[in-house]
C-alpha cells in the first residue's frame, strides 16, 4: 500500500537489525525486543482486535501454535488497542501468544506499517497488515506484505523452516 507521498512502504530493510521495543502486553507484562534474542520471533501487524480479517489471523496464529513452539518460534501480535482490549481478544479466542499493545503506534511506525490507507474514497491512517520474521541475531530475516488472512501462519512457519 502506498505512502501519502506515493512511494513504496519504508519497512526496516532485511538483513538489518530489527528495531527494538519495550512494550505492554496483553496478560499485563511487558515484552523487550531485544530480550528475544537467540529465537526465531513471528512479529505481525494487525489492524484490530476483534474484527473479522484479524480474528481469523489470530486463530491461525493460534490453531499453529504447537508447531510454532515446538520450532522454538516466539509469536507477538502487534496493533494499536490497548492492554486491556488484548486482554479480552486473546480471552475471546484462546489465543495463547503474546498481544503487544502499541496506543502510540511508535512500534507501527519504526517498521513503516503505519500506512496511509483508503476505503470507499476515505483517505486514513492505519496499520497495513504485515509480518516479520527476525532471526535469532535480531535481524529482519523476511518480510511478508499485503498479508492475506487465512493460511497465514502455515505460510509463515513453512518459510522460516525452509529458511531458518
Amino acid at each position: 500500500m502506498a505512502e501519502a507521498n506515493g512511494k513504496k512502504p519504508a519497512y526496516p530493510p532485511v538483513g538489518t537489525m530489527a528495531p527494538n521495543f519495550r512494550a505492554p502486553t496483553s496478560g499485563g507484562k511487558t515484552v523487550k525486543l531485544s530480550d528475544l534474542k537467540g529465537q526465531v520471533v513471528v512479529l505481525y501487524f494487525y489492524p484490530k482486535d476483534n474484527t473479522s480479517g484479524c480474528t481469523k489471523e489470530a486463530c491461525g496464529f493460534r490453531d499453529a501454535w504447537a508447531q510454532f513452539r515446538k520450532a522454538g518460534i516466539e509469536v507477538l501480535g502487534v496493533s494499536p488497542d490497548s492492554v486491556k482490549s488484548h486482554d479480552n481478544f486473546a480471552g475471546k479466542f484462546n489465543l495463547p501468544f503474546t498481544l503487544v499493545a502499541d496506543e502510540d503506534k511508535s512500534i507501527c511506525q519504526a517498521y513503516g506499517v503505519w500506512q496511509e490507507k483508503s476505503m470507499y474514497g476515505r483517505k486514513y491512517f492505519g496499520v497495513a497488515r504485515t509480518t516479520f520474521v527476525i532471526d535469532k541475531t535480531g535481524k529482519i530475516a523476511h518480510i511478508f506484505e499485503k498479508v492475506k488472512t487465512t493460511g497465514h501462519e502455515q505460510e509463515v512457519l513453512d518459510w522460516i523452516q525452509a529458511n531458518l
